[in-house]
């Protein structure tokens, strides 16, 4: 499924409840949040995101899968606590956040729980059900860990590694994290004119925020795009692949990152390597161009940085030299 296909099925959803009358509206989701209906629920908060969201249809596909995630686990909390979901008790809230933590779960995660169970509760006053904010003074312990450190980058010789199992379009999908810095994202929602090996650049469109940028490529990068163009561009040899063909414009051929993450987890427990996700691939990106220009600024508008701030914070604590300049075999 495309992201423009993505965002049709998001709106018409959506519009299952924002166009219903308000007196419908507001008994619709009193009845999903008497009867703890996660379907329910978790469509009526998607909606919300939709409508009235910060970014509205243009939220990230992680960022609604992150906060269906979240909701889904907070329903499950609120039955087995029998807590009700629209007159919740001064410490309902509280109580969640101790539960997590208890269980081990690390502050952040947490913090994602709680963001997405407020969520809820903001669609819930959306349509009328509940006045309740139930997460509003809640505090969740900071995690001082600095990020470099929580989420290390990959390691040279374990990308060679995965490099040495991969298929072509993975091991391009790896350089446009690891080296151009890429958002998964970003980089599957490129097309070929996005692509400018020639003067060694990367088009980024739909960057966090809605922000372009553009992106400068490594010799090895523009080598590999010429490669791949010659391969799989329209009317390259293997553009069409059996049963399925490439969108034109697209390219790649993964539809989700969840797609993506399939084919990049079977590569690197080929080769051995824990898949740690794809950001960690562009924490290598950071963490290599940091060490070549001492220089935040450029850094953080490489990786399309809202603040040089994050990238301060992301990467003060780098421990030098523990990644060379250039990958061996790259």
């Amino acid at each position: 499924m495309t992201l423009d296909h993505y965002r049709g099925d998001r709106l018409a959803q959506a519009q299952t409840w924002a166009s219903l009358p308000d007196d419908e509206l507001r008994r619709r989701a009193v009845q999903v949040a008497g009867e703890k209906d996660t379907g329910g629920l978790i469509s009526l908060t998607q909606a919300y995101l939709t409508h009235e969201g910060a970014s509205g249809l243009l939220t990230s596909p992680r960022t609604v899968e992150a906060y269906t995630l979240g909701v889904r686990q907070f329903i499950e909390h609120a039955t087995s606590n029998a807590v009700n979901l629209l007159r919740p008790g001064r410490r309902d809230a509280s109580s969640y956040v101790a539960a997590m933590l208890s269980a081990g779960r690390k502050p952040a995660g947490v913090q994602l729980k709680v963001a997405a169970a407020n969520c809820l509760y903001r669609a819930l006053r959306w349509a009328g059900a509940t006045e309740a904010d139930p997460f509003k003074d809640v505090k969740v312990p900071k995690d001082r860990t600095p990020g470099i450190v929580k989420r290390p980058p990959y390691q040279e010789d374990e990308l060679a590694d995965v490099l040495d199992h991969a298929d072509v379009h993975v091991k391009f999908l790896l350089f446009l994290t690891a080296h151009a810095g890429l958002r998964i994202s970003e980089a599957l929602a490129l097309t070929w004119e996005d692509l400018d090996e020639a003067n060694r650049r990367v088009h980024v469109r739909s960057g966090k925020g809605r922000k372009e940028r553009l992106v400068a490529m490594s010799t090895s990068l523009a080598r590999a795009t010429r490669h791949y163009r010659g391969l799989y561009a329209p009317g390259g040899p293997e553009h069409t692949d059996g049963k399925r063909t490439t969108p034109r414009d697209r390219v790649f051929r993964y539809a989700s990152p969840m797609t993506a993450r399939y084919h990049l987890d079977k590569a690197f427990q080929a080769a051995g390597v824990k898949f740690r996700g794809f950001h960690p691939g562009r924490k290598y990106a950071g963490t290599r161009l940091l060490q070549q220009v001492k220089d935040f600024g450029r850094v953080a508008a490489h990786l399309g940085h809202e603040s040089i701030d994050t990238t301060r914070k992301g990467y003060a604590k780098l421990a030098t030299d523990d990644l060379k300049d250039d990958l061996v075999g790259w």
